[in-house]
């Protein structure tokens, strides 16, 4: 499956992830063109070699994206090509969802603009202006804040979690993927990797270790 595909496969999870923020203060558009970043960076950074699915990865990275635009205050910098690429997007995905009543694939807002889906996706992150996440009482005088729930912060979390595993040996990722991703009991887990239940147990303990003191 190409890269492409693969992107246009899991805007679910976008559309998933985005969700959970409406309300928050930033508009919906601005949320999903987040998460589409954070989608391609997580199929550009997968690595199957884990044992996990790409759902499992996507997901916390799809939802860090989205969370920055709350740590910025809503404001993105952008440079003044990207704010023209960002006119022409706007402009195609307008045109494209009066005739179609849908929005634009970002595959085909790619190509049509000349780029790869990560720059169209970036384009479209920025075309809509961004709400303020406070707003003024009636009497004008107080200033109410708008609250930021926190989304899957134990997803969030994962993130970290991921990148510490690969700095692992093969053999300690391979552990590590039957334990904790496809739920392999020790047993079977020796099995797999030719050891005994023994062994698994006490290598397990020493990863783990490790893990949590590079975790801190």
């Amino acid at each position: 499956m190409t890269r492409d595909e693969l992107i246009e496969k899991n805007l679910g999870l976008v559309h998933s992830c985005a969700k959970k923020f409406i309300g928050k203060g930033i508009e919906y558009d601005d949320l999903y063109s987040s998460g589409c970043v954070g989608l391609i960076k997580a199929i550009d950074n997968f690595d199957e070699s884990l044992g996990f699915k790409l759902s499992t990865y996507a997901v916390p990275v799809i939802l860090g994206e989205i969370k920055r635009l709350f740590r910025d205050g809503g404001m993105i910098k952008v440079s003044r090509s990207l704010k023209e690429l960002s006119l022409k997007a706007t402009k195609i995905a307008d045109e494209y969802k009066k005739e179609h009543s849908s929005d634009i694939p970002i595959s085909e807002l790619a190509k049509m603009l000349n780029t790869d889906v990560y720059k169209a996706s970036e384009a479209l992150s920025v075309s809509t202006p961004v709400m303020s996440l406070t707003a003024h009482s009636e009497d004008g005088e107080r200033e109410l804040d708008v609250p930021t729930v926190s989304v899957e912060d134990s997803l969030i979390e994962k993130l970290s979690l991921f990148d510490i595993i690969k700095t692992l040996e093969k053999s300690d990722r391979e552990l590590i993927a039957l334990r904790y991703f496809k739920h392999k009991t020790q047993v079977d887990t020796a099995k797999a990797l030719g050891l005994t239940q023994v062994q698994v147990s006490r290598r397990e303990k020493k990863i783990l270790s490790i893990m949590r003191q590079k975790l801190i």
